[in-house]
């Protein structure tokens, strides 16, 4: 069964930095795209950012400028560094990934950014 495995999130104070990873356990064929979205409570999950096999990426108004995302085809793995975090970054953040067949999503990690 394929998985995906974050890492990282935490705390930080604003104006900080932060890493996150997801990387795909398991066999898969190939992976089309990998993507990260983010939750916060009362409102609906949205994404952050999303990087094709080729490479493009795309990001949320909120992020631009201040989020890169990047991937690791060798180690099925996608990257989220998170700099300049700033209050309203406060969400847990969701890993995911689309296998063309199928898709999936990680268990979520929280980043929560306050002083």
């Amino acid at each position: 069964q394929v998985q995906l495995v974050e890492s990282g999130g935490g705390l930080v104070q604003p104006g900080g930095s932060l890493g996150l990873s997801c990387a795909v356990s398991g066999s898969i064929f190939s992976i089309k795209l990998m993507a990260w979205f983010r939750q916060s409570p009362g409102k609906q999950r949205e994404l952050v950012a999303r990087i094709t096999s080729g490479g493009s990426t795309t990001y949320t108004d909120s992020v631009k400028g201040r989020f890169i995302i990047s991937r690791d085809n060798a180690k099925k793995t996608v990257y989220l560094q998170m700099n300049s975090l700033k209050p309203e970054d406060t969400a847990v953040y969701y890993c995911y990934a689309d296998f063309f067949s199928s898709d999936v999503w990680g268990q979520g990690t929280q980043v929560t950014v306050s002083s």
